[in-house]
Order: structure tokens, then sequence, then C-alpha cells
């Protein structure tokens, strides 16, 4: 029988057949995808034909479809619906890639072609796309060790598999103790909790056979929890675990994974001829220089520690009067920024709630999405690797586009976190591919499912990265879509959590659960007259994390990391009450691969262009001007990495921003 992973897909728009996968059909389709791959590369590395764009670069650029769909199914089924053979073949898997890849970069015939190619770059009059992608390409040798020989060669080979390997475990540690660390609660322990944690609690309790209410260690169930409890000992545990994921001692404790991966990170850096990783890797980024990235940091830094340290005194204050002594602890931070919201604001998340509901924020989300491009979402019936998972057909002017997958619950399979990824990327060479992109995201079900605001947030966060998929049109795979610098990838989907906060889009879509009726006018105000509320916490948590992710990386490999942890934390003065936002055990972010490895700052980078960006509507004619969305979409959202991120960001606002828009937008300008 034909593996259904390698066969040609005749199914709708070309999805995976997912009802006719099983778990035994990957390795030999990997290995089968592999020698496929391997046969393609070697005919382009030996083609006596002298080396131009099209035999060289844009025969790489040609997809090998075997290889294309089992890792994009496999690794799609890995992070959203994992089990203990998918972990295996994860572990397997990892490496071997590893290698695969590394061994294509290594190919000296084929790095020779490439650099051939290259030298002659100015004679073969290619367009700028081209220009672009064969300086990509070239870069992307170097920076992987094609230069090197011998002894260095291979170490670089080894370096690349062994990180591929703790990468993997690092993040498998990290769901076990998701998955098996849960809060379990008596029917006492739930007095005082709305009336939608304590359905959440139970939903999560049945799911994990628990047979009771559980709180688990999924962010949208516990920071529901850590607000609302009245029970100091039970937030007090609750947050205990969940700063403990990854540090628990055992077989999943992951501290010695994070001190091998730092030093493997250091001399990859080193045999390249870089002084640090932070160098090596900020060289291809907006940033540029671990300079650049500490001189944000702090610039904001300061501000945010301020109004900290201002807002932990009202919540000291607060604390005393409910005759508790001593000082303000990370698990009652968020207890009294709750009671406090209430008090300054009259904004109670429960009662926000019930206007938050999930099947209205999706359709908030494409209905701005057809405002702003045109777009339009036709709900598909077709099968998903779960039954969660939810299908639309994406048009424009009746033309298909894409296909928009939505995988939106939080369960025991699914890592934690929320990420956009493409199935099938969108590219026309060597023929036109429409994208096939999915949002997952780990929101508390409930019937119906309800959203806090920064779920809320976080739909439309990662929606945006997916309109970045969506709306690609280039040529090569390579530079498509979300294929841009790290510090620019965040500008789509950071700037597409502003229409959330507009107030049309809070009165059509915010309607409430039971009523239907829409969000009164008093409570829309409030919600948004909060929108700043507490941000001096959440700037600092992130903050914190993002200086110590470079710390790591910016010189010598700590031998114990959590001792630099400490260090830098004590040296930037970090509030008692207030943690990392991912502390070294769980910083996934960092340790699950290379992608935000000294590069966690990235969100703040883009979110000084983001503020900026949409301030550009609001000079305009506001937030849904159609000159503003035409230049969003050609110059960004279309664009992918085309051009420089600073070339495109240019194109659509006629200069570079400034930090100032994002104090101003993060309320840390002094009034």
């Amino acid at each position: 029988m034909t593996n259904p992973l390698l066969s040609q897909w005749v199914t709708p728009f070309g999805i995976a057949p997912f009802a006719e996968i099983s778990d035994k059909d990957f390795a030999p389709a990997l290995d089968a995808a592999l020698t496929a791959h391997n046969a393609q590369v070697a005919a382009i590395a030996s083609d006596p034909a002298p080396p131009d764009f099209a035999n060289v670069i844009g025969a790489l650029e040609t997809p090998c479809r075997e290889l294309e769909q089992v890792l994009s199914v496999f690794f799609t089924v890995a992070g959203a619906d994992s089990n203990p053979k998918r972990q295996e073949l994860q572990r397997e898997f990892s490496p071997r890639l590893a290698a695969h890849f590394s061994a294509i970069t290594a190919n000296k015939a084929l790095y020779a072609r490439v650099k051939a190619v290259w030298e002659q770059r100015d004679s073969l009059e290619l367009t700028d796309e081209q220009q672009r992608v064969l300086m990509l390409t070239h870069r992307g040798f170097v920076r992987g060790g094609a230069a090197l020989e011998g002894a260095e060669d291979v170490r670089m080979q080894e370096i690349k598999g062994r990180l591929a390997a703790l990468g993997t475990q690092f993040t498998q540690n990290l769901l076990a103790d998701e998955r098996e660390r849960i809060l379990p609660l008596a029917e006492a322990d739930l007095e005082g909790l709305p009336d939608f944690i304590v359905r959440s609690a139970r939903a999560a309790g049945e799911e994990k056979g628990a047979g009771g209410p559980v709180i688990t260690l999924s962010r949208s169930l516990i920071v529901p929890f850590l607000q609302f409890s009245p029970r100091r000992d039970l937030r007090e545990k609750a947050f205990t675990a969940w700063a403990a994921r990854g540090a628990g001692g055992g077989e999943t404790d992951n501290r010695g994974i994070a001190a091998e991966i730092l030093q493997l990170r250091e001399e990859r850096a080193r045999l390249l001829g870089y002084d640090s990783f932070a160098a090596y890797k900020l060289e291809t980024e907006m940033a540029k220089t671990p300079e650049a990235v500490r001189s944000l940091l702090m610039e904001v830094w300061g501000p945010a520690k301020a109004r900290a340290e201002a807002d932990a005194a009202v919540l000291t204050e607060m604390m005393h009067a409910d005759g508790i002594n001593g000082d303000l602890e990370p698990w009652d931070w968020r207890y009294y920024a709750a009671k406090r919201r209430k008090a300054e604001h009259d904004l109670d998340e429960a009662e926000l709630k019930p206007y938050l509901q999930l099947d209205r924020m999706i359709e908030a989300a494409f209905a701005c999405a057809t405002r702003l491009f045109g777009l339009s979402f036709k709900p598909l019936d077709i099968p998903l690797y779960h039954p969660d998972c939810r299908a639309w057909e994406v048009t424009r002017d009746g033309e298909h586009l894409a296909v928009f997958i939505g995988d939106y619950f939080a369960r025991g399979s699914k890592r934690s976190g929320a990420w956009c990824s493409a199935m099938r990327s969108q590219a026309k060479h060597p023929e036109r591919q429409t994208p096939v992109v999915i949002n997952v995201c780990n929101f508390a079900k409930g019937d119906p499912a309800l959203l806090s605001w920064d779920d809320a947030g976080t739909l439309f966060h990662e929606f945006g990265h997916a309109l970045h998929q969506m709306l690609s049109d280039v040529t090569y795979d390579s530079i498509s879509g979300t294929s841009v610098a790290r510090d620019f990838v965040e500008l789509p989907s950071q700037l597409y959590e502003h229409w959330l906060e507009v107030p049309e889009v809070l009165q059509e879509f915010a309607t409430h659960a039971e009523t239907g009726t829409p969000m009164p006018e008093d409570l829309l105000q409030k919600v948004l007259g909060a929108a700043n509320f507490d941000m001096g916490f959440q700037t600092v948590e992130y903050v914190a994390s993002a200086l110590v992710d470079l710390a790591f990386h910016d010189g010598p490999a700590p031998a114990d990391p959590m001792a630099e942890q400490a260090r830098v934390l004590e040296g930037i003065g970090l509030p008692h009450a207030i943690t990392m936002r991912h502390a070294t055990p769980h910083f996934a972010h960092v340790f699950s691969g290379d992608g935000y490895s000294s590069g966690y700052y990235s969100y703040m980078w883009s979110e000084v262009m983001d503020a900026d960006a949409f301030a550009a509507f609001k000079e305009a004619g506001g937030p849904f001007d159609a000159e503003r969305a035409a230049a969003l979409e050609e110059h960004i959202l279309s664009a992918g990495g085309s051009r420089d991120p600073a070339e495109l960001y240019t194109a659509f606002r006629g200069r570079l921003p400034g930090v100032d828009a994002l104090l101003t937008g993060r309320g840390l300008v002094p009034s």
C-alpha cells in the first residue's frame, strides 16, 4: 500500500489526508523523503552545466514534495496533538533532520556552485527578488559552516545534531510537567471563584480524568485562578508549581539541558569566527548588535520598573488592609491587581468575560481582515488532525488564496503557548502554491468558550501572523510569509492586536454569551480605559526575560545558567513580587530551538514599529483607512522577506520609528 504521506494528495485544496495517516507511517515516509531529497541535492551539486541562478538557486528553491509533506504533518501533530509514540519519533527525527540539513550546508561541491553564482551576481541580470534570494542562500551556507574544513567541519555537524536533540528534549520535558502537574480542588476550594473559572476547572478535571475540578498549568486557566482565588495558600501552591516547570529534579529537569545548549551555541559561534552567539545571531536581524538590543531594553526598563514599584506599593497596602502582613509575593500580585482594577476602573474580568466569546472573537478577527484587505472566509468540512480543529477557505474577489485552520483549545497533548505555522507556504516557483496556515492556541474549554482580554489579544496576534502568511505574494518559498528577520516577524501580529481595541469592533462582536446583547458603552469604555492597567508589571516581567536571554548569549556561556539568571535579575533590581515571564527551565522560546535565542527582545523591537504603524492609520482616515491598509499589504504583508525589513517598513511609513510611540502606547510616559 502507498504511504499516504508520500502520495500525491488529491484532496480539497491539497490538505493532508489526516484520516488516512497513522503514526506507523511517519518513520518509513521520512526515510523515503530524505532519500528523495538527497537525490535532488546531489543532482544540483553534480550538474555538469555551468552554475547559474536557475540550475543552482532556482533548483534549491524547488521543494521536495515528499519531504515537505512528511515534515508539515509530523511537526503539526507533534506540537499540537502529541502522544508517546510521536514524542519518541520526535526524539529520533530531530537529530536526523539536523544532520540531513547540515550535510547540505556542508556539501562542498554544492557550496562551490552557490559561491560561483554569488560571485557572478552582477552580470546575471537578476530581478531584485532573485538578488535577495541569492544573497540569503549564500549567507545561509556561510553561516551554516560551509566554508569550514576538516575537524572544524565535523564538529559543526556534531553540534547541530546535539542541539536539535537537546531542544526536543527540553520541549518534551516541559510538556510532561505541564501535563502531569495539576492542583486538585475540593468543592470548598471553589468558593469565591467566578463561574467561568469553576466551569473551566471542572472541564479540565474531566479531561484529566481527575474525578473533580483541577487547576492545570495552562496559562488560560492558572492566570484567572491567580487573579480571583481568595485562598492565598492555594494561590501560592498554584504559582509555585507554575514557576517550577522544568526545574523539579528528575528526568524532566531542564536546567542541565539549558547549560549544555548555551555552551554548544557559543562553540558554534566561535567556530564561525564570532565573539559570541549573540553577535552571530543578531548579525542578520534588524538590531544587528547586542549593544543595540540592550540599549532598547534598558530605555524601556527604567520607566517600567518605576511604574511597577509604584504599583507594588499600592498593592502591598491593599494586602495589609486585608490583615496579611509581610511582603507582597508573586502569587499575590495578580489577585490584588484584579481587585485594584475593579476599584479604580470598575472593571471585573468576571463581568467582561461573557462578552468575549471565542466564536465571536474569531468572527471579529475575520471581519477586520475583510474590511482591511477584502478577504472572505468560508467554513470547510474536511478531516483534520483533531476534532477541536476548524478550517476555512480564504478568498478575495472569488479567488482562492489560502486555507486557514484554527486549533484553539488547551489539552494535555498540546505544548503550551500559542503559535502560527504554515503546513504549506505561498510560492510561485516552480508553480503557484497557495498556503495552508494554522493558528494554535491554548484557551480553556467551555460551553460557550469564553476568553479573557489577554486571550482575545492572543487570538488577534496569531491571526496577524496568519495574514502575513496568507497575503504573501512572492516567487520563492524561502522568502514567503513570515520568513523574515526575527525582530520583524512580530510586527504584523502585534499590529493586528490594535484592531481588537477599536470601539466599533467591540460594539459589533463583543456580545453577551447568554443574552446576545452588545457590550454596554460604559463597560466598553472601562475596557479601553484600563488597556494600560498593570503595564509596569507586564513590561517588567517581559524585559527581565529578554535581558536574561541576551546575557546568556552575549559572551562566554555560563556554566550555571540559574546563577547567571539570578545575577542579571539582581543587577537590574527586579522587584520582589515580579518574576521573569519565562524562567530559564521553561523558557521554550529560547531553548526549544534557535528561533528566539538571543532574540526574545524581538517582541519589543517589533512593538516599536507596530505602535508607530497603527499611529499611521490614526493619522490617516482611521483604523480602516483603505490607503494605509493597501500600503500595509503591499510593503509588509505581501512582501515576505523579499527586501530588507528596514526598507519595507520605510516604504510603508516613510521613515523608521523611535521608541516614543511604544512608551506612549504602554502608558509609561509620565503624565
